[in-house]
Order: structure tokens, then C-alpha cells, then sequence
């Protein structure tokens, strides 16, 4: 089942990634479409102590398990379901539970280092970075942690300034020179989703 088309999109945390996967599932209704986010397949750390765990830089691409996603995207191209982890935010590992997943029409991959393993990458039918100008990440991601997460302003500041922008600078922002098409200021750029859209949809008809 080879036909599986495979689009990955990447971008800055806050930039608006969850957006334009959202729009672009709804543009595609009708389609056999699925999101596999890249947060899914964060390591295990079962094997360290809790304190060690409590170090894990989950901004950098070292933190994800990509040989398991690819594993398992190839899987699903051969036509095989398979078991997609979950992590444990709070014991910051993985966790027992997994979630049945089965071959679609289109998966999406969508995550901040998406585009950033060149394995991960070659599986990739469509290559999306959404480029948003960090001023409005912060700020998004601030309101984010605030309200979502019981976080105080302060220490979502200072692990901005002190892990996600520096993070970002070397390892997401040199990832756009890999995307077919970089859609400025994310969910809001409803033409370069519609285009997005026409092009998904010529793609999972050429492959059927």
C-alpha cells in the first residue's frame, strides 16, 4: 500500500503549526487523513531517575525517538496498523498505554523538528515550514502556559530566552531550507493553505 501520501510540517513552537494542520484536515474532508504529531515519540527515559528526567531539553532534536517514527511510518505505507506511543508528562517518560493506528489515505506529521532528520525527511511527499515571526511566538506561547498550564509569566520567559530561542536559532529556523513551500504567519494565510490543499488532494489522487 504504497500509496500512503505523507506531509510533514515544521515550524517554531508558537508559530502556528497545529493551525494550518487543522485547516488543512478540514480542507481535506472526505479524505482518509490523520495527524501523527512528532510530540508522540518523545524517548523513553524509564532507564533514568526522575531528577535526571527532569533535565530533558524537550526543545531539542535529541529528545525525539525518530527511528520509531520512521519505523512506523513505513509500516503504515506497507499497510500494517500499529501502536503509537504516548508520553507521561508528568513522569516525564514514556508511558505503558499506545494508541491503535491504521494506514490512511494521507498522514500528516507535524512537529518543531519535523523536517529536521533527513531519514524522516525522504518519506515526506510535502515539506511545510510555517514561518511566524518570534515576537507573536512568544507572545502565543505565553498566553499558552499562563492560561493552559498554571505556568507563571516569569519562568515561561526565562525558558524561552534561556532553552527555546537559542533551540530554535540552531536547530528549527535552518530546517525551512528544506520545505517545498513556507507559509508566513501560520493558520492566518488562508491562501497558502487553500494551495496547500489543491496540491495535497492531486497527490493522494495520483496515488490511488
Amino acid at each position: 500500500m504504497n500509496n500512503v501520501t505523507i506531509i510533514g510540517i515544521a515550524g517554531g513552537s508558537g508559530s502556528g503549526k497545529t493551525t494550518v494542520t487543522n485547516e488543512i484536515m478540514k480542507n481535506l474532508e472526505g479524505y482518509n487523513v490523520a495527524l501523527l504529531a512528532q510530540d508522540y515519540y518523545y524517548k523513553d527515559q524509564s532507564h533514568l531517575t526522575f531528577d535526571e528526567r527532569l533535565k530533558t531539553n524537550y526543545d531539542h532534536p535529541f529528545a525525539f525517538d525518530n527511528e520509531l517514527l520512521i519505523e512506523n511510518l513505513e509500516s503504515l505505507k506497507n499497510g500494517e496498523s500499529v501502536e503509537v506511543p504516548t508520553y507521561d508528562y508528568t513522569e516525564h517518560t514514556r508511558s505503558d498505554k499506545t494508541v491503535y493506528f491504521e494506514p490512511k489515505d494521507v498522514i500528516i506529521v507535524e512537529g518543531i523538528f519535523a523536517l529536521e532528520n533527513k531519514a524522516l525527511r525522504d518519506m515526506m511527499d510535502v515539506k511545510i515550514y510555517v514561518d511566524t515571526d518570534a515576537d507573536i511566538r512568544i507572545l502565543r506561547r505565553l498566553i499558552r502556559d499562563t492560561k493552559e498550564r498554571g505556568r507563571t509569566m516569569d519562568s515561561v520567559i526565562n525558558q524561552y530566552l534561556n532553552v527555546v530561542r537559542p533551540m530554535h536559532i540552531q536547530f528549527i529556523e535552518p530546517t525551512k531550507r528544506y520545505a517545498d513551500i513556507i507559509i508566513p504567519e501560520g493558520g492566518s494565510n488562508k491562501v497558502a493553505i487553500d494551495i496547500m490543499t489543491t496540491k495535497i488532494q492531486t497527490l493522494v489522487k495520483n496515488h490511488d
